[in-house]
């Protein structure tokens, strides 16, 4: 048993310790193949006085990569260290002259990423991990052109729970390609993560911290209303805004949606492998807090000391809190870390009661990953598991039934064992996003288009790769060949990025993601349950794993 977790990739929804997550250099040669814009003998990067932008603070200076406008570490928002902490975000103070903006800023410190650990987990992700610091509200631009006209704008919001992660960990977050591909603006941010992001104070007494469980999450509606107070300089449409995340993002997106202070603030949202369909409650919450408390000795009376504690002694505290507390049953996921119905921030039950009313309006694509839990990933010798330790690893771990092992193995009976391991776990996720886009259809406003990212790059790892937790993302944001330590960089992977990334540009400029390079996609409606299963060979399937997540849900 210690095999199989220790072969899970740690990060993504799940964080340290559950699925994990992807994928290399800039302007090589393989990604001039995939669809460079400059030849040989061009100019590829400059910085003239077209890039530099003037925001509501100031102005800042980016950098044009092969055509491409880029700023990077742009202020959202004040330093949130000292007696900012666990308070709502505030906007930048302005600055005189030209800001650079041509580096990420400070990431908000975290724990220790156990990836690094493994040696074929970190190929795959190729994490980069920043630097940590508290004056972290910042985001990152990417622009097809700062003057000319209004481009739809797309804001990525990155994953790691609500306790780690950045906006630039993972290589397939560059938004270069997108923004030269689409013609568009790619926005991503950093916020605040774990005990300085959702440490819930509320109930100690000082009105300060009646928000503090949701500081991280209101971080995100500060970026958001920056975004639409300035996004027309740097050549974007504020009456355009997607909002779309991955795992932990993928979750703050669905909360975003439910926040009375985010809306009109986007347009449109995508979640990917991260159908997370309620909040924290405050009984848990509290206690978290309190446990944090204890660990730093401090009284509940003197909350002002929290401002001295050093972060990494915070980011100790808050960690050895969360793993103190009770563990969710198998198959249901728990983040340790998340937001909170505060009555304020977030008045009430996000998505457990259908969709939510304050984003009737909002279309969606929502997904999820074939197989987001791939044990084998970093430990080949899993690819060999027998069928009857697979199964009791299935229930210990996702807590399936013979039942609903005997429904995988039907629909795929020549699939290993380890592969039907893989399925049966990654439908914990699978199962809200169903859920998530039939709440939507059944709404009967906006639509919900739903997808499985099913490719393998088999040229990679014997095959072992699979499509795993964070693989669609490269595919999505046509950046194989950046990703190419997961992707192989193929023509196959290349021909799939190229529709599933028309089909994210099509949504974010209209609204439908249907394009003439895939097969007609319809939404979720009350009767039928679409699929887009992107793959080296795109189809579309009715309700695919109906009888897979019937026999789960028995």
């Amino acid at each position: 048993m210690g095999e199989v977790r220790e072969g899970v990739a740690r990060r993504g929804l799940l964080t340290a310790g559950a699925v994990g997550g992807l994928m290399a250099a800039a302007g090589s040669p393989a990604e001039a193949k995939q669809g460079g814009s400059a030849g040989v003998g061009t100019q590829l990067l400059s910085t003239p006085p077209s890039a530099i932008v003037e925001t509501r603070s100031g102005k800042v200076r980016g950098c044009v990569r092969q055509g491409v406008y880029t700023f990077k570490g742009i202020p959202y928002g004040k330093t949130t260290a000292g007696a900012a902490r666990f308070l709502p975000a505030e906007a930048p103070a302005p600055w005189k002259g030209v800001r650079p903006s041509l580096t990420y800023g400070p990431c908000c410190p975290q724990v220790a990423r156990g990836g690094w650990q493994n040696d074929e987990t970190a190929f795959i992700y190729d994490w980069d991990d920043g630097y940590p610091g508290e004056d972290c509200l910042r985001l990152n631009i990417w622009s097809g052109g700062v003057t000319g006209k209004a481009r739809p704008v797309m804001v990525w919001i990155h994953g790691g729970g609500y306790e780690t992660g950045s906006s630039q960990e993972l290589p397939a977050y560059d938004g270069e390609r997108l923004a030269r591909k689409g013609d568009l603006v790619f926005v991503s941010v950093n916020h605040r993560l774990g005990g300085f992001g959702f440490l819930d104070l509320s109930s100690f007494g000082d009105p300060r911290y009646a928000m503090s469980g949701n500081a991280g999450q209101l971080d995100l509606v500060v970026a958001l209303q920056w975004v639409h107070d300035n996004i027309a300089a740097f050549g974007g449409d504020p009456g355009n805004v997607t909002i779309f995340g991955q795992s932990g993002g993928g979750a703050k997106v669905s909360t975003l949606m439910a926040m009375p202070s985010a809306k009109g603030l986007f347009h449109k949202a995508i979640v990917e492998s991260g159908s997370l369909l309620d909040v924290g409650d405050t009984g848990y919450t509290r206690r978290l807090a309190e446990a944090v408390l204890k660990n730093l000795d401090i009284a509940p009376g003197d909350l002002g000391k929290l401002a001295a504690v050093p972060p990494m002694a915070l980011v100790a505290a808050a960690d050895k809190a969360k793993n103190a507390m009770p563990k969710s049953p198998p198959g249901k996921i728990n983040l340790g870390w998340a937001p909170v119905a505060d009555g304020h921030a977030i008045p009430g039950p996000t998505w457990t009661n259908g969709a939510p009313a304050l984003s009737a309006d909002v279309p969606m694509i929502i997904g999820v990953n074939l197989n987001e839990f791939s044990p084998s990933l970093g430990n080949a010798a899993l690819e060999d598991i027998d069928e009857d330790r697979a199964r009791v690893t299935a229930k210990s771990f996702g807590g399936a039934s013979p039942a609903a092992w005997a429904a995988f193995r039907a629909a795929d009976p020549k699939a290993r064992p380890v592969e039907i391991l893989s399925r049966i776990v990654s439908a914990q996720f699978r199962l809200p996003a169903v859920v998530q886009a039939q709440a939507k259809a059944k709404q009967g406003a906006a639509p919900a288009w739903l997808y499985r990212f099913d490719y393998n790059p088999k040229t990679v790892l014997d095959g072992r790769v699979r499509a795993f937790h964070c693989a669609e993302m490269a595919y999505a944001f046509d950046n194989v060949d950046r990703c190419l330590n997961a992707t192989g960089g193929t023509a196959e992977a290349r021909a799939l990025s190229a529709k599933m990334s028309d089909a994210w540009i099509a949504f974010a400029r209209s609204g439908n993601p249907n394009h003439k390079g895939l097969p007609r996609w319809p939404p979720v409606s009350t009767g039928a349950i679409p699929n887009m299963l992107f793959d080296a060979v795109c189809t579309m399937k009715e309700d695919p794993d109906r009888a897979q997540r019937a026999a789960l849900s028995a």
